[in-house]
């Protein structure tokens, strides 16, 4: 299986789950884990270690991250590589919400790298200034 893991600063991992489920459907195949507040590197390597436990030497991992070197994202690939499993997974930082749900949608389609680049094409094609139209006449 190829599991989407989702790793934050505070409760961001947490509620962009939640978000995916309301458009994508409740998956077992999505993990969230984020570094609370007050706590350090070595209490999210453990929260992160228990949450990945079901992810086997035959699986994959696409891991999304809010911040390319941030401590959630270090952390989570050092419990990935004592799991000898870095060949096996497929990181992006900056992590947004269309980029996980083109990830989840699309995951099992591509190979990794295919999937790199289709998910960081959408993810960078959904970021667009919203303008308002104030045009006064329609109001009247």
């Amino acid at each position: 299986m190829k599991y989407l893991v989702l790793v934050s600063h505070g409760e961001f991992a947490s509620g962009l789950e939640n978000a995916l489920s309301m458009l994508a459907g409740k998956r077992d195949d999505v993990i969230a884990v984020g570094l609370k507040d007050g706590k350090s590197a070595d209490d999210f390597a453990v929260t992160f270690e228990n949450a990945i436990t079901k992810i086997t030497s035959d699986d994959e991992i696409v891991l999304l991250a809010d911040l390319i070197g941030g401590s959630p994202l270090t952390t989570a690939l050092s419990v990935i590589a004592k799991k000898e499993m870095t060949d096996k997974c497929l990181v992006i930082g900056g992590m947004n919400l269309p980029l996980a749900l083109t990830t989840v949608l699309m995951k099992d389609t591509f190979d990794n790298q295919s999937l790199a680049s289709q998910v960081l094409s959408e993810a960078k094609d959904a970021l667009k200034e919203f303008k308002l139209d104030n045009d006064e006449e329609d109001d009247i």
